[in-house]
């Protein structure tokens, strides 16, 4: 049985890091069950293990925080959905390829059911829209809508993904997003999609089982 926890106020990010720490290690010793845990940070850059420096192109406003998930520098903020998985693979199947694919497809998933065709880019992490209004400097249309940043302790995972539903892209413009240049970033706000964050949970929960529980 999973455990869903939505939070309705804003979570410190090194409290969520403690926090989602402490749970792996009760799940590891069968003391606690699986949770998947919905909040919202406030405005922070998170640098994962494989950050540069180089990811950041100008002094920045907000504090930056480095973490021990996986992947580069995001930024976290009012309006980003983020989506935490502490998952037991001991009892499915140990592939952290698997696990990201199914995270993938999984947000794919809750993009179709808000009309929106999401889709992966070989060779980088994450989940994708074409923005028909705007072009990237690289000359295609592809923006960022979901990162993905994970971490992985004797099979049970943690940390997760980011979904960009109204938050100020504009802090985006201050790094390179997991490490990429001449894409940008999006969310459903900018895509004309009007959407309450319990409806976003929503959609989540109503999709997991068809990815997560076959």
């Amino acid at each position: 049985m999973i455990q869903w926890k939505h939070e309705n106020k804003f979570v410190d990010y090194r409290f969520a890091e403690n926090a989602m720490s402490k749970r792996v290690e009760e799940i590891i010793l069968n003391q606690n069950k699986e949770l998947i845990w919905l909040l919202e940070h406030n405005n922070i850059y998170t640098l994962g293990t494989s950050a540069k420096t180089s990811d950041f192109k100008s002094e920045v406003s907000i504090p930056t925080y480095q973490t021990k998930r996986g992947g580069q520098t995001t930024y976290h903020g009012p309006g980003q959905r983020v989506v935490y998985l502490m998952l037991d693979l001991r009892n499915r199947k140990r592939d952290i390829k698997q696990l990201v694919w199914n995270i993938e497809e999984w947000l794919i998933l809750v993009l179709n059911e808000l009309g929106l065709s999401g889709y992966r880019i070989p060779g980088l992490i994450g989940v994708w829209v074409e923005d028909p209004k705007d072009l990237n400097t690289d000359g295609t249309r592809d923006k960022k809508i979901a990162a993905l940043g994970l971490r992985v302790k004797k099979w049970v995972t943690f940390h997760g993904l980011s979904f960009n539903v109204s938050p100020d892209l504009g802090f985006f413009n201050e790094i390179n997003p997991c490490g990429i240049s001449g894409k940008g970033v999006t969310s459903l706000k900018e895509l004309g999609v009007k959407i309450k964050m319990e409806d976003v949970d929503q959609i989540f929960e109503r999709n997991f089982a068809k990815i997560f529980l076959k």
